[in-house]
């Protein structure tokens, strides 16, 4: 199987150096300067008492070499269109494109731009950085990478990227609705997202604090309730789940998000707070804790993408 991952950071890059160490036909589709530097040190793995490297086989977007028999799309909702743009020259007829994105509207730009039958859905669970040195930093052995038809039916080719998957190392489940997956992976990661960028504090910072320990617990309840609203509702195991991630006393966790947000970087406020908001209103549903969060965010994007002011 000729497998391209899309973007080579610490979620996509870390799921292609397993499949690359298990010895498939494993290409990323990465910019200039990321292929500069993978050049150079390789991509690394480490962190858990383990380093390791490997020379993986690079493209950039004037050479895809399509077209290929999987696609990981693993970028930032920000940089979707490009990638699509980019990667378009190695989907073929029967290539199918996995996405590794949270949130669900980049379902509907990947089936516009390529048809629906070519697009299944993921879930990926995985807790890894890109450090300050390029390396992927893991965190937890946590290695997950759920996918299935978006119709919910159980195809040849999803069992056969599976097992791909599994031979590497990754656990792959098939959900019974890979959407409803979705919805729930949705749901913890705007719930995770809301309390840690409100409050401007790791989990345990802000359930340390007086009044703290209720907030995980009442975005929750708004997440949960617009994916119940939209047909996914969240199963008592995946609610708590997420409470004990969420409302944990002294940890130190916070989301890629949160990471985004104190470094003054632009983040993926509309893809996973504004489209999940606005499904919201549209579904009938109050979630005047998700709006704060997401009018939060609004301001910080437009602050760090605003165009520099001549002379200031």
């Amino acid at each position: 199987m000729r497998i391209l991952v899309v973007g080579a950071g610490a979620t996509g890059g870390y799921f292609g150096a397993l499949l690359a160490r298990a010895g498939e036909d494993v290409t990323f589709l990465v910019r200039p300067a990321r292929a500069a530097a993978l050049r150079e040190r390789g991509l690394r793995v480490v962190g858990r008492d383990e380093t390791w490297a490997l020379q993986p086989r690079l493209v950039t977007a004037d050479e895809p070499a399509g077209p290929y028999d999987l696609v990981l799309l693993s970028v930032k909702s920000t940089g979707l269109d490009r990638a699509a743009e980019d990667m378009a020259p190695a989907v073929g007829p029967d290539t199918a494109i996995v996405p590794l994105l949270n949130g669900l509207a980049h379902l509907d730009a990947l089936n516009t731009r390529f048809g629906p039958s070519a697009v299944l859905g993921g879930v990926a669970k995985v807790v890894t950085v890109l450090d300050d040195a390029g390396d992927i930093r893991r965190l937890a052995p946590l290695a997950h990478l759920s996918l299935g038809e978006q119709d919910g039916t159980v195809s040849a080719r999803v069992e056969g990227i599976r097992a791909v998957l599994e031979g590497a190392g990754i656990d792959a489940p098939v959900p019974g609705n890979v959407l409803t997956a979705m919805w729930h992976k949705w749901v913890f990661i705007t719930t995770f997202g809301a309390v840690t960028s409100l409050m401007r504090g790791t989990v345990g910072e802000v359930y340390d604090a007086p009044g703290g320990p209720a907030l995980g617990p009442a975005v929750l309840d708004e997440a949960a309730a617009v994916a119940g609203a939209a047909g996914h509702p969240v199963p008592e195991r995946e609610r708590a789940a997420t409470l004990a991630v969420v409302s944990a006393s002294g940890s130190p966790m916070v989301p890629s998000l949160y990471r985004d947000l104190t470094a003054g970087r632009p983040t993926e406020v509309e893809h996973l707070f504004g489209d999940l908001t606005a499904r919201a209103r549209a579904l009938g549903v109050a979630t005047p804790l998700l709006d704060l969060a997401t009018l939060h965010l609004r301001v910080h994007q437009r602050r760090v993408t605003a165009p520099a002011v001549a002379g200031a």
